[in-house]
């Protein structure tokens, strides 16, 4: 389970160090980690040069099986991206069988009649392609990045394997060993993986979003071939499904396609609607500290029940992203200012907002100590940081600078079609559609002060809040022992 974020997100660019954090919800470009809500009413404000026109040559259409699909011309080189998303994640899964989603990602490539096991991947690097899986709470998705010329192969291959996955006791057993494997080294030996996953499980005390994608050790250790089978059977059908296919293509030629490959499948499935268990209100802020001999210095990190992209009210959303840009993105942020610059309390400092869930999102707050001072001087100022914000919201330069920034990095970070790709996929799993990710711009342009400091006041209240400290064992922090950082990891997704 690698971190799909070094793969597919662009990310911005912490302040030096920040890596030790480990967030695993790493800031990235606002419309690449929350895409999007529904549009403003009011008329919005000139965006820069270019904004005005983002995606404006993205198509949507439905196969009569139900599949959406949505095409991304882009004729800069004859190379396409082919993705299907499935709108199931671990969020989806059963009661007591947490990891399933991922778990039937990677036996996805396990093979069918007319492809053996382990080949899938070996025929489109045979083309000259690359491809890969992930999995999320809210979506599990499969790409190929191939020459435009085998695109019609590798939809061949993805319709194929949708519906006709072979399954045996013996692949089922080996993939499962891996993945028990892959959750020992990227979760139970990282601490700050494992500091994530308790942080979320007490952020959420009732929806599936406090289950780890990867799964409970005891839950993954029960996974059986019939698991797999019956999910698979009930998530992997046409209409629970949608095409992205970003490149040198047009529409015309996707639809002939996507009619061609996957046009006649069948929908055995009924995946039936997305109901899961709604969060109740908090009632008290939470704290989580865990202490292990391979942290390499202490942090902090925050996180507080937030709204999402998808179930947010008009500009709220919107007004969560730049809150969070203000407030910790960069070395001019008010958190690294404060914290890094002018106190010199903190190595780093940041915060991010993370609204791509179909239920629920998050923002939250990070740092890191210098030598010599307590983390308790650390979680203090953030404290001092926060409540000057919710009492008195941003400045109008603050406001303008980063709408300015998220806009210009929206541009520079959508230079790719891979990444433009994810975003539509995101969105359509998610509730959202192809008009909400188009006027993301304009609804950017059009937040006031007075939303940002109602979002400030509403999300970032105590009790909506989990504070996960990592710290060394007691006797370790005597000696003022350090090592070096790891890298920082992504967490909310997991990818084969």
């Amino acid at each position: 389970m690698v971190s799909v974020n070094a793969l597919l997100r662009p990310v911005r660019r912490l302040p030096a160090g920040a890596a030790c954090i480990a967030l695993g919800l790493a800031a990235a470009t606002a419309l690449t980690a929350a895409p999007l809500a529904p549009a403003r009413a009011e008329k919005a404000a000139k965006p820069p040069a270019g904004s005005a026109q983002f995606a404006q040559n993205v198509s949507t259409f439905t196969l009569d099986n139900g599949m959406q699909v949505v095409v991304i011309p882009d004729h800069r080189a004859p190379v396409v991206t082919h993705m299907v998303w499935y709108r199931v994640g671990a969020a989806d899964e059963p009661k007591g069988k947490s990891g399933i989603a991922h778990f039937l990602e990677h036996l996805m490539f396990k093979g069918t009649e007319t492809v053996p096991p382990g080949e899938f991947s070996k025929i489109v690097r045979r083309n000259g392609g690359e491809d890969n899986a992930f999995t999320g709470q809210d979506y599990t998705a499969y790409y190929q990045r191939i020459a435009k010329d085998r695109l019609p192969l590798v939809m061949k291959l993805e319709a194929d394997r949708m519906v006709n996955l072979q399954l045996d006791e013996k692949n089922v057993g080996t993939e499962l060993e891996v993945i028990k494997e892959e959750r020992r080294m990227r979760v139970d030996n990282e601490p700050s993986s494992r500091l994530n996953e308790q942080v979320d499980a007490a952020l959420y005390v009732a929806h599936p979003y406090g289950t780890p994608v990867i799964g409970w050790p005891d839950e993954m250790a029960g996974l059986t071939l019939d698991d797999a089978l019956s999910f698979y059977r009930t998530y992997y059908t046409p209409r629970n499904a949608i095409l992205v296919v970003a490149g040198d293509v047009t529409a015309d030629e996707v639809k002939s396609l996507a009619e061609t490959y996957y046009g006649p499948l069948q929908n055995t499935g009924a995946p039936g609607a997305r109901e899961r268990v709604a969060e109740p209100a908090p009632q008290a802020e939470r704290l989580v500290t865990l202490r292990d001999a391979k942290v390499p210095s202490p942090s902090v990190r925050r996180s507080y029940l937030a709204t999402s992209y998808s179930r947010a009210e008009p500009g709220e959303a919107e007004a969560l992203d730049i809150l969070a840009y203000v407030l910790g993105d960069g070395t001019t942020s008010r958190l690294y200012r404060d914290l890094v610059v002018d106190k010199k309390i903190a190595t780093y400092a940041g915060a991010w907002y993370s609204g791509d869930g179909l239920d629920y999102g998050t923002i939250g707050v990070y740092a890191a100590p210098v030598p010599g001072h307590d983390i308790a001087d650390v979680e203090a100022e953030l404290d001092t940081v926060l409540a000057d914000v919710v009492e008195n919201g941003i400045t109008g330069k603050e406001l303008a600078d980063a709408k300015r920034s998220l806009l210009a990095e929206t541009v520079y970070a959508l230079d790719s079609q891979v990444r433009l790709a994810r975003v539509f996929g995101i969105a359509l799993t998610t509730g959202l559609d192809v008009d909400a990710v188009r006027d993301w711009p304009a609804r950017i342009e059009a937040v006031t002060l007075d939303e940002v400091k109602a979002a400030a006041r509403k999300y970032l209240a105590p009790e909506r809040s989990v504070t996960g400290l990592l710290l060394k064992p007691a006797r370790a922090a005597a000696t003022g022992a350090t090592e070096t950082a790891p890298e920082a990891k992504t967490n909310g997704e997991t990818e084969s």
